[in-house]
């Protein structure tokens, strides 16, 4: 038996090169290699799928989600050895998701080849779903994000990112199996293999030419980039700074019919602005701009109690409010709060006691149009996206990236609110409080954008856009289907070729 020491390193080399086919790397060919070479180890049996999954989520979370450490150390105060701990413990739990992964491929496997193919692609394609909402969801580093500029963007607005993802384990699948079959010298099978990977491809493109959406008016929008930074912007002395400084960056703005400011732009509590939110909106009214802002709310309960939200108001010619419904573990509330709560600064961030909002809430009102809202995090749900995006004209997210310093997780961010944007074939304007601001169309193609790190205003426009793509009519819901008749016929295989009882 070979020593399991190289196979680790290889599962834990494969993991960690899935997120350079991710932004801001974009080497996309590495996630296909990434995910060729684990199916290779997964099937070779050198180690136990459970721990070649594991090994292989710590790469991946490892590498792709180091920007943790940013949040946990410069702005939760953690010092770096503590930071470094909590972060380690981060990506272990998460590396759980490809340990049970792993762990049913070797409960599974038939040791034949079309089987164990279907079932890789299966397996993996059913964990990245199960990971936008088991213990609230972290659908980060999904696969198919990768491929935004490429033939397989056309399958986006068929599937969602899910299917892209599909596509991609199936390529890197079909290609292992080339290898074999070349190895074979089984020429025809190899033609065939390749053809097929070719077909995926080819269909892709094609996809990209069909019209799913129909474009409508034109709207003038300016986005403001603060570029408030983190260590001050909660502090009390700063609010009215804050706000003056938002303000004087606007000023030129009026006029536009849509104006954006980041999330929690303005730092006091709705009911402390009420004077300040009623002279903008009639300044917006009367220079026909709508204006959407984020701006924390509290609201009393029967029993004297409150409830802090996350949320968005539209001001001036437009209206509306929306309280944010997915949020942030330990950034808007704490996890076993008893336990936590106050052990270490990290664990008591401003809005860190935040409730979430109702799950079904009205379209912001932008004048002539709805737009879909998403706070920060919550656009990298496409099923919370989704459900409202027929209704929309436009796709709006407000964020405060500064989290995440001059890490790779802004960049990241960006690239999933990309998708969002191709798979429900509207318009997406990103506000951020230091980057990345910026104006993507209805194929996830960046128009225009702002440097990270400097305070500014983008000016542009955008296209309101009616119609709907297949996924935001059904969803992931037929890729689902997909993946459990794969596994289905995966599990009958192993019934014909079972021997009988003795």
């Amino acid at each position: 038996m070979r020593p399991a020491l190289p196979a680790a390193a290889a599962a834990l080399a494969c993991g960690a090169l899935l997120p350079l086919s991710l932004a801001p790397f974009g080497l996309w060919p590495l996630g296909i290699a990434a995910l060729a070479g684990w199916f290779v180890l997964l099937r070779s049996h050198r180690i136990s799928g459970a721990v070649s999954g594991w090994l292989f989520g710590v790469g991946k979370y490892g590498v792709g989600a180091s920007w943790v450490y940013v949040s946990i150390h410069v702005y939760g105060n953690a010092p770096p050895p503590l930071a470094g701990f909590l972060v380690v413990l981060f990506v272990a739990g998460l590396a759980l998701f490809p340990l049970v992964n792993g762990w049913l491929y070797d409960r599974l496997a038939r040791r034949r080849p079309w089987p164990d193919a279907a079932l890789f692609v299966a397996l993996f394609s059913a964990f990245e779903w199960l990971l936008t909402w088991v213990l609230t969801g972290f659908p980060w580093l999904y696969a198919g994000y990768a491929h935004l500029d490429t033939p397989l963007a056309g399958w986006a607005p068929v599937g969602g990112v899910l299917l892209v993802g599909v596509l991609v384990a199936g390529s890197a699948v079909l290609l292992v199996r080339a290898v074999d079959l070349a190895r074979q010298r089984r020429w025809r099978g190899v033609a065939a293999t390749l053809a097929a990977v070719l077909a995926v491809w080819v269909a892709g493109a094609g996809l990209e030419r069909v019209t799913w959406v129909t474009p409508g008016g034109t709207h003038s929008v300016v986005l403001v980039q603060g570029n408030v930074d983190q260590s001050v912007k909660w502090q009390p002395e700063n609010r009215i700074p804050i706000l003056r400084h938002y303000q004087a960056l606007t000023e030129p703005a009026w006029g536009a019919d849509l104006v954006i400011w980041p999330e929690a732009a303005v730092t006091f509590f709705s009911h402390q602005a009420t004077d300040v939110l009623a002279a903008m909106d009639g300044r917006g009214e009367a220079a026909g701009t709508t204006l959407v802002l984020g701006i924390p709310t509290v609201e009393r309960l029967p029993d004297g109690g409150v409830v802090l939200y996350n949320a968005a108001r539209a001001l001036g010619v437009g209206s509306g409010r929306y309280l944010k419904r997915r949020l942030v573990p330990f950034g808007e509330y704490v996890p076993l709060e008893g336990v936590l709560r106050g052990a270490i600064e990290f664990f008591d961030l401003p809005m860190s006691r935040s409730a979430a909002g109702p799950w079904r809430q009205p379209l912001l009102d932008l004048g002539d149009h709805g737009a879909v809202m998403a706070i920060c995090y919550e656009i990298v749900y496409p099923g919370l996206v989704r459900a409202q995006a027929a209704g929309a004209g436009v796709l709006l997210t407000i964020s405060n990236d500064s989290w995440f310093g001059a890490s790779i997780g802004p960049l990241q961010h960006l690239e999933m609110a990309r998708m969002r944007a191709l798979e429900n074939g509207r318009w997406l304007l990103r506000g951020t409080n230091n980057g990345v601001t910026a104006i993507v169309d209805h194929r996830g193609r960046i128009v225009d954008r702002l440097p990270q790190f400097e305070a500014g205003v983008l000016r542009g426009e955008y296209r309101v856009m009616t119609g709907t793509t297949p996924f935001t009519r059904v969803g992931h819901w037929p890729v689902l289907g997909l993946i459990v008749l794969m596994l289905l016929a995966v599990l009958a295989a192993g019934r014909r070729t079972s021997p009988p009882p003795s």
